[in-house]
């Protein structure tokens, strides 16, 4: 008798793939997630795999929305990072966010479930994001400490420097691209020890800008994707707000071809 495994994916747009646009996909993503089910359902069809995660929730959305229906679903592995959006907010005790982190990531080790976790970013590159390095640094030692003390497996975001190649990255400068959530796809099944068939992407080359087109391009960003974000964040709101996770039952998406 074949035992059913069952993969659960929690987070924001980081997990939700955003930045992976498909258009065949619930809410339009898809994302590494969703490429590491299909590489574990591929090994063994046995595997199960819902994805909870919705793009802009903060970690005490994450932890009150998304642990318990996590757990009921009584899973196997269970994938999480949180805490990404409120590094970006203007105020933040990180020491008692990574305190419910912590007690977050217990409860789901406690039921049995394989827990991988993941460091920030190191987003010194970006002249408006690299303003909140210190913070990821505090919060990405809180990882580390917590996957030690819990026994969960680390995916270190931050010492991934494949990443600070702007190729990775969607056009909106904050969510990777198809070719990033490919490359991280791999990165969590290395961590996890497992193997896929997953092919890199290459890069096309990007022409190097000069002065004046660098700031053009910049202006345009700004103007697209910076400025409404800076907006909803001071209407309190998120592009996440009307949506629903993407898999909340577990089973095999439509891309995941079991074999026969």
């Amino acid at each position: 008798m074949t035992t059913t495994q069952r993969y659960a994916a929690l987070g924001d747009s980081f997990t939700e793939g955003v930045g992976d646009w498909d258009a065949a996909s619930p809410n339009g993503v898809r994302g590494w997630a969703d490429r590491v089910a299909e590489q574990l359902v591929l090994a063994d069809p046995s595997w199960d795999y819902a994805n909870l995660a919705i793009r802009g929730k903060k970690m005490r959305q994450i932890l009150d929305e998304q642990i318990d229906a996590a757990l009921a679903l009584q899973p196997t592995l269970v994938t999480i990072y949180a805490g990404a959006n409120d590094i970006l907010r203007p105020r933040i005790d990180i020491d008692l966010l990574m305190a419910r982190y912590d007690d977050g990531v217990g409860r789901l080790r406690d039921a049995g479930a394989d827990v991988v976790l993941f460091t920030g970013f190191d987003a010194s590159g970006s002249a408006v994001f690299g303003r909140t390095r210190g913070r990821t640094a505090v919060y990405n030692e809180w990882v580390r400490e917590i996957a030690d003390t819990r026994g969960a497996t680390v995916v270190d975001y931050w010492r991934l420097r494949e990443f600070q190649d702007w190729g990775y990255w969607d056009v909106d400068r904050m969510h990777m691209s198809a070719a990033g959530h490919t490359l991280m796809a791999v990165r969590v099944l290395e961590a996890m020890k497992t193997s896929h068939r997953i092919d890199l992407p290459e890069l096309e080359a990007r022409p190097a800008l000069k002065r004046v087109e660098q700031l053009w391009a910049d202006a345009q960003w700004a103007r697209a994707y910076l400025s409404p974000w800076v907006g909803r964040r001071l209407r309190g709101v998120s592009s996440g707000d009307a949506l629903s996770p993407k898999y909340p039952t577990p089973g095999h998406p439509h891309w995941a071809t079991v074999p026969a």
